[in-house]
């Protein structure tokens, strides 16, 4: 069985293999650990056939139609984010290997590697400026924008990932610091009433 750099809050259950929270909130700024979901990173030239068939430019985010996020998350890479246990299928559906020019395509399952985590609310963005001094106003970070920085004195990546409308944000670091953002989030929520979630797949 799997499990997250970050504690499962009670109750616990195993889905796709892996040990997660199933507690449920009702309150407007809430917490989650998506750590479960895939990641497959991607490195490729930036007029390669990988980079034209991800549709993603640096510093951007989409949602494909099979519910896949796509992150723009440097020059020349690319983070894919899927269901659990997707990571097999998400990587097969990069043209990899070289890329018949000769320039080497690298795609690598970093799902074990990395710790995801969603902090979703009105106030998400009040909350994350608490331990990110990038301007997260919409005019400056909209929905769909990526972007690396410090968070909680942590080199991380953060994706504005909005939820039926509402700011939502993913953070993602390191796996062996993964509890450590966690808690310096959850520290950050505290004055706006958030609370943890348990995982939902997206």
């Amino acid at each position: 069985m799997a499990r997250s750099p970050i504690a499962a809050a009670a109750p616990v259950a195993v889905l796709d293999g892996w040990e997660v929270s199933q507690r449920r909130s009702t309150a407007a700024l809430r917490l989650a650990d998506l750590s479960p979901l895939a990641k497959v990173c991607v490195r490729a030239e930036e007029d390669s056939p990988a980079a034209a068939a991800l549709q993603v430019g640096f510093g951007r985010a989409r949602r494909r139609p099979d519910g896949v996020l796509v992150v723009g998350s440097g020059p020349g890479e690319w983070l894919l984010v899927g269901p659990p246990g997707s990571a097999r299928t998400l990587a097969a559906g990069v043209p990899g290997g070289e890329d018949g020019g000769g320039r080497p395509v690298s795609v690598v399952d970093v799902t074990h590697g990395r710790a995801l985590i969603r902090l979703t609310g009105d106030d998400a963005a009040r909350a994350l400026a608490k331990v990110c001094a990038i301007d997260l106003r919409d005019r400056v970070t909209p929905d769909g924008t990526a972007f690396r920085s410090s968070v909680a004195k942590l080199a991380g990546d953060v994706v504005r990932d909005d939820v039926a409308g509402t700011r939502s944000y993913l953070v993602g670091c390191e796996r062996s610091s993964g509890q450590y953002l966690f808690d310096a989030l959850l520290d950050a929520c505290a004055e706006f009433g958030g609370e943890v979630e348990g995982f939902q797949p997206r």
